[in-house]
């Protein structure tokens, strides 16, 4: 289910149905229109479908999550305003399951851990910062990690949410001591080239909201030397 669907532009399209697509999100991409004016995902989406299917007029899509715009992998999008709210309701639900992949250059205290902080976003700078106990305004950051492979100077880990905060993984791997490659504003050293982080939305399982049958996608990963390494 997580082959890949050929089409004319550079979108990939990793799972399509009459209810729900799937693609897999370029570093830089923004999901949906934001204050950039850059054009957004959502947008690429919509004219892939126009043409594929030869739609007059509007094309209906319904973003249902939203990656990092540094942020590579899934990213689902309802093709329908039926299915929308099902999809959303899933995520509330906690019944869609994320997998993420990151890298990082520094080995974590322990192989695997469960990390439990209290997040604040700073809207300024568009930044979360973890705290140890409750602070005015934070949230509570659940997430799980194990490491997945040792590779010459990084480490592959394996990320898995239990709740969905502003820059979760990003703030709470920084607060451990291992931000992820490329990304200066948790604390990196240096960036990537082309922008990116080395953090991958890598898998998705759900039951379809419709068809009532499970899903599971597995997005590829970029065609880059150190992720290439972890294949």
């Amino acid at each position: 289910m997580s082959k890949v669907l050929s089409n004319k532009s550079n979108l990939q399209v990793l799972f399509e149905d009459n209810h729900i697509i799937v693609v897999n999100k370029r570093a830089g991409d923004i999901v949906q229109g934001d204050k950039t004016g850059d054009k957004p995902l959502s947008d690429v989406v919509k004219a892939y479908i126009k043409d594929k299917y030869n739609k007059p007029g509007n094309v209906y899509l319904g973003v249902v999550h939203r990656l990092d715009r540094p942020t590579t992998g899934l990213v689902i999008f309802a093709k329908t305003s039926k299915v929308l709210p099902r999809l959303n309701a899933l995520f509330v639900s906690k019944d869609i399951h994320k997998t993420y992949w990151a890298i990082v250059k520094q080995e974590p205290p322990k192989p695997s851990d469960t990390l439990i902080n209290w997040l604040k976003k700073n809207p300024k700078n568009n930044k979360s910062t973890a705290f140890p106990k409750e602070v005015k305004d934070s949230k509570k950051a659940i997430l799980h990690y194990k490491t997945l492979k040792q590779l010459n100077n990084y480490h592959l880990l394996e990320v898995n949410l239990e709740t969905g905060r502003h820059h979760q993984i990003r703030s709470q791997l920084s607060n451990i001591g291992c931000p992820i490659k490329g990304d200066l504003k948790y604390g990196f050293d240096r960036s990537n080239k082309d922008g990116s982080i080395h953090l991958h939305a890598r898998h998705i399982t759900f039951e379809h909201p419709v068809k009532k049958e499970p899903v599971s996608i597995t997005a590829p990963l970029p065609n880059d030397p150190i992720w290439d390494a972890c294949k």
